[in-house]
């Protein structure tokens, strides 16, 4: 059994096994109500309209949080992704921000400065 100290570094793992090689990789839907399958949305709302707001950052933290792999792929959109992140990353898990953050250089929060 891992030691409390090495939880945060486990779950960090876990997320990064997850992430796309490229941000380029998710070409999800960008408008339009997108159902969620039961394994991502188990609880509550499965159904997004992306052309609301508020619904797709819903949306989007459900995904990031829940989703494998294919599911990010399928699921996630780097058009919408991008600008949503300075919001979005606030709204997330630290592990989940770190682990996207270190893979992609444009949603480092220095990207966004230096821009």
């Amino acid at each position: 059994m891992a030691s409390a100290s090495d939880v945060p570094g486990l779950r960090r793992a876990r997320f990064a096994r997850r992430v796309p090689a490229t941000l380029a990789a998710l070409a999800g839907p960008r408008h339009g109500t997108v159902s969620l399958p039961l394994h991502l949305a188990w609880s509550g709302l499965r159904e997004f309209d992306l052309d609301q707001p508020r619904l797709r950052m819903s949306y989007y933290r459900i995904v990031l949080g829940e989703g494998m792999h294919d599911d990010l792929v399928e699921y996630l959109n780097r058009d919408l992704l991008v600008p949503m992140w300075p919001t979005l990353r606030t709204l997330i898990s630290r592990d989940i921000r770190d682990v996207w953050e270190s893979a992609f250089n444009e949603l480092a929060p220095s990207a966004r400065t230096a821009a």
